[in-house]
This record gives structure tokens, sequence and C-alpha cells, in this order.
């Protein structure tokens, strides 16, 4: 089994994000986790409110686009942070829960606004050892 992680990668002056998991739905939620971890440490989070998102998109790049803007969107207008997350794909379909809590600057200490995820670096593949990989570039 392919162990899931996030990390990210370097990219000029924004942030690399990267999920890998054993599935594609692993990836988006490990992704999701990068993400988050650009604005703050994602064990921080307390996941008591639940929020659902949900997208669709031609193919699985742009389906990672929408659902990683759909969060920043929700992290905005909510003015929450998100550190857990349940997706599920049915082909171009996502519908997820983000898991989270109203941002708290003093308890957070938010390091930068997310503004947006982008096309740049975009890819949504399989690995020949099996693992799925969903990553962009944020802009910061």
């Amino acid at each position: 089994m392919t162990d899931r992680h996030w990390e990210h990668f370097p990219h000029d002056a924004d942030v690399g994000v990267r999920g890998v998991g054993p599935t594609r739905e692993a990836a988006f939620e490990e992704a999701a986790r990068a993400l988050t971890a650009a604005i703050v440490e994602p064990g921080a989070v307390v996941p008591r409110d639940a929020v659902e998102v949900a997208c669709s998109a031609p193919d699985d790049e742009v389906l990672l686009v929408d659902w990683l803007n759909a969060l920043v969107y929700e992290m905005a207008t909510r003015g929450m942070l998100f550190g857990d997350f349940r997706v599920r794909i049915e082909g171009t379909t996502l519908n997820a829960t983000a898991l989270g809590e109203p941002v708290d600057a003093a308890r957070h200490a938010p390091a930068v606004e997310v503004k947006g995820a982008t096309f740049t670096e975009l890819k949504v593949h399989r690995t020949e050892d099996g693992a799925w990989v969903a990553q962009c570039v944020v802009d910061v």
C-alpha cells in the first residue's frame, strides 16, 4: 500500500502543493492538507465544524484546481481553516467534507493568505508504483 502524505515544492514566490496517496481521493485530500499547511500547521486546526464542498470539471487536473479554489473560497467567506478532509470522486464530480474551525489569529498565526490555485505545474496522475499524485502551484 502506498503511503499518503502532503508536501510543498519550490516555485518562485508562490507555493507548490502536492498530495500523494493510494487513491485519487486520498491524493486530493493530501493536496488540500498541503494547501492548509501553506497557511498554518494542519495539526493545529481542530476539525469541529463540517463544510460540504462540491465541484465538477472536465478532467482530473481541472477538478483539482476547482477543489482547492473551492476551499480557498470557503476559508475566505467563512473565516475558517480546514485541517481534515473526506473526498469522494465519481467520474469528474467531487463531493467532500472539509472539517475545521474559525481562524484564531493568536493561536493559528497564519503565515500567508492563499489567493487561489493555478494551472502552473498542474498534474494529477498515477505513478509506476500505483500511487496517485495531485499537484499545482497556489498563488500566495
